[in-house]
Order: C-alpha cells, then structure tokens, then sequence
C-alpha cells in the first residue's frame, strides 16, 4: 500500500496516476510465508547476519548476530547459526534447529556473525564473525578479539552434532579487524573476504577501530589435511582517495579478478555525519601475473557527489555480457541508485544510473541479489522507520536501448508479525521461488522491531 503521508500535496491527476500505479502494483505482488520467526533468548538466535543457503536436501542454512546462551564482551549474546528443514507434508510448518551457538572471546571463539554463510558441494558451511577469537584486538577498553573465519561441518550420523573450527582468528588490527559480508571461494578452494578496518591504513575511517580503513583478504587451504589455512592480506584500504571500510560481498570473475565496494572513500565531497568521509568507489583487484607478485587495486568508479549514488555497501553482480550491476544510496531522488558498470574498448569503466528510487515509495537502501534466467535484476529494498518495512523488486530491461529500463515490486513487507528490513541476499529454489531473511520482525519479542524472521515468496 502506498503511503498517505504525503499525498495531500499532489494535484488530482498526479493522484489518479499513482492509484492506478498502486492497483497494478498490488496485481503484481508475489505471495509471502514467514517460514520462521526468530524468538531470541538463550535457546534461539535473533537479527539474521545475512541471507540463506539450500543444501542439496533442501534445508536452509543461515547465521544470527544475537541469541544464543553466551554473553560476548561488547554487549549482546554471541549469536548462532540455524538450519531450516523443509516440512514433511504440505501445510506443516518448517522446522528450526539451532546448529550453533557461538562462545565468544572467552574460550577463542568467534562472537558476532556479521555475514551469511558460504556452503561447498559436502555441505560445509562457512561464515566470518565480527569480533572474538584470540586477536588482540581492544574496543572501548574490553578485550573484543579481531574476528575470525570458521567453518562448521555437518554430521557423520544423523542427529549428531555439528563441529565448529576456526579456519583463521585475526591476530591484530594489521591483519584485518571486524570481517563481514559473505565469503566467496575460488575454484583452488581458497576463501576471499573483507573486514571493515584494519589492515594498517589509513588514520581518518574509526578511531574506535584504530583509524585504518579496512583489507581484502585470501584464505589459502592447507597443503595437508589438519594444517593451517594461511591469510593473505590482498589489499588494505587507505581512505581518502582511495576506498574505505569494504562491504564485503566480493564477486569472482573467470580470470580469478575480485570486485567489490567501499561505503567510504574514493573522494571528500560526501558527509556522512562524521566529516567529509566520501562517497565510495567500486574497485577491482586483479591477481598477480607472476607467482608470489602483488594484487593490483583498479577504481572502476569514484562516486562523486551523492547524485550518482553514494555509500556503496554491498555485492555487484555480474549480467550476460560482463557488466556489473551494483546498488547504492543517494541519488537525485534520495532514495539510492541501481549503477552499471560497463567496460569501455579503452578499459576504463563507465557507469551509469539505470533506475533511482524514491523515498516517497516502496525503495529507500536499494542492493541487487541475481539476475533471473529473463534477464531481469532481483533485489531488495531496506527500510525507513515509521514508513514502510522494505520489499523486494525485480528490474527489467528495456526491448529497446532508448529505453528506461521497468520497476516492479514484488512484495513490501509490512512489519510484525511479518518481517523488516530484508537482507540483500536473495535465493532461488529450483522453481524459481525467492528465500531471504529480513533483520527484524515476525513475532519475536526483541525490542519494538521484533527478532527477524526467514520468508518464502511465490509468484
């Protein structure tokens, strides 16, 4: 439903228009199902880190920043990671088990899941978490360690349980401090990701985190089974100029290139609260043409005001024909900005905006997800308080190259006990149904906004 909070400003025809605009809309709309509520508390998880993961017998996999029976140093319950089984027979619910509860700090555990979760073809699932391990890292004067990797490994029977293992613990800040997002494998089976400061860097990005700006990094597996994996930082991020504070979510090309965003950075002109910060970049970096060499960080684009899109946080993804497909805020409308970024017969990259959102509607914090097997771009829109609780769109291109490319909602949540602020990662079932989770919401009792919940949408 289209919100009355402005509309007594717009003239009669404007208004015909967005009533036949909102009654096309509403046609449109998918089916939603909550799958699961999260209820918080020492027995289950609250505030889902991330999107979902299928296994190849249909159960959902995913983590939780809060919940769980350990409190961590910085405040909070240490988190989990949760597993949803299908329902036996049609009209049954599906069934929630938590797989995991973090520990913290305490005993070298990782505390905080602040990303979703990375699955192999044996059904091992692999995620970061912010703060904990056995890093020396301080916040406010507790000792919060760095962060870790970890790596959880189903069962060799059924019902047994699952079997953590801290793959790589962030010995200092120099190393990376605070990884988030999802982590993506290459096919050597090595493990990229990002943390948001660290990496020595940079003085202007946090001075609760040390100032530095944040690295990409490689996690290399052991040349024999039971050794250790070897971090590599690929690149730490210096402000100013260059990027800041990198999103997480980093996408592999086949030459073995990543590319990713920065929230910060890329130039002074964007003030984000805390000085002129910048407004992001969209970079590459390209490995090594010799063995051992140095990756090369390449800017794709500099955002440059906020009219082009500003605070670029998460995941670009790739269409048919090389181009990368990315989400940020700003934009004339103020309400974000779906960028393409296209490469040029001399390299350089060039971008452009294809649709800007509108914080009078359903999109406000925009990010892509996947294109379809149509071609058309799948996202979600976040949340604005006391306005509306998010939605997911789907993005078509135009039949022609004149045109605009088309917007259609998919679905707006409607807050409790339905969820809010869906996560930017959405999945496809082999039917073609859509599962994420959203952040708040459902019929959790955490807080106001409730503990988060995991949906389905049907066309």
């Amino acid at each position: 439903m289209l919100k009355t909070r402005w509309l007594s400003s717009v003239t009669p025809a404007t208004l015909l228009a967005l009533v036949i605009f909102a009654s096309t809309l509403s046609a449109a709309e998918w089916k939603e199902k909550v799958l699961y509520s999260f209820q918080g508390g020492s027995k289950d998880g609250s505030t889902p880190a991330g999107g979902v993961v299928f296994d190849s017998k249909g159960n959902l996999y995913g983590a939780t920043t809060y919940g769980g029976l350990t409190a961590c140093a910085i405040g909070g319950e240490c988190g989990t990671v949760f597993q949803l089984s299908p329902p036996v027979q049609k009209g049954d619910p599906w069934n929630e088990t938590v797989i995991y509860q973090f520990r913290g700090q305490g005993v070298n555990d990782g505390g905080l899941p602040n990303g979703g979760l990375t699955i192999d073809a044996a059904g091992n699932l692999y995620g970061v978490a912010a703060y904990g391990g056995s890093g020396d890292c301080v916040l406010l004067g507790l000792r919060a360690g760095c962060g870790t990797v970890y790596e959880l490994s189903p069962p060799k029977q059924k019902g047994g349980a699952w079997k953590e293992t801290i793959l790589y613990s962030f010995p200092t800040a120099k190393q990376g401090y605070v990884p988030n997002g999802d982590l993506v494998f290459d096919s050597a089976g090595n493990l990229y990701g990002a943390t948001s400061f660290g990496g020595g860097r940079g003085t202007t990005c946090d001075e609760f985190y040390g100032g530095n700006c944040g690295v990409v990094f490689e996690l290399s597996p052991p040349k024999t089974k039971g050794g250790k994996w070897t971090e590599k930082v690929l690149h730490a991020f210096a402000g100013g100029t260059d990027g800041a504070n990198p999103g997480g979510g980093l996408v592999l090309d086949s030459k073995g290139a990543l590319y990713g965003t920065t929230p910060m950075g890329g130039n002074q002109l964007c003030n984000f609260g805390n000085g002129k910060i910048g407004c992001g970049i969209a970079f590459e970096l390209a490995p090594p043409t010799k063995k051992g060499g140095v990756w090369t960080e390449k800017f794709l684009h500099r955002f440059i005001d906020g009219n082009d899109g500003a605070g670029p946080a998460t995941a670009m993804v790739f269409d048919a024909d090389g181009s990368l497909f990315g989400a940020a805020g700003g934009g004339a409308k103020g309400g974000g900005v779906i960028f393409r970024l296209a490469a040029g017969s001399d390299g350089r990259w060039k971008e452009t905006s294809v649709y800007e959102f509108s914080s009078n509607t359903y999109g406000y914090g925009p990010a892509v997800s996947f294109f379809d097997s149509s071609g058309n771009l799948c996202g979600t829109t976040y949340s604005v308080p006391d306005s509306y609780s998010g939605s997911v769109f789907r993005l078509m291109p135009p039949t022609q190259k004149s045109k605009p490319w088309t917007m259609s909602f998919l679905y707006e949540f409607t807050g409790p006990p339905d969820g809010i602020g869906p996560s930017p990662y959405l999945v496809r079932d082999k039917s073609g149904d859509f599962y994420g989770a959203t952040q708040y919401g459902g019929s959790g009792a955490c807080g106001s906004g409730g503990c988060g919940t995991v949906f389905e949408l049907t066309p």
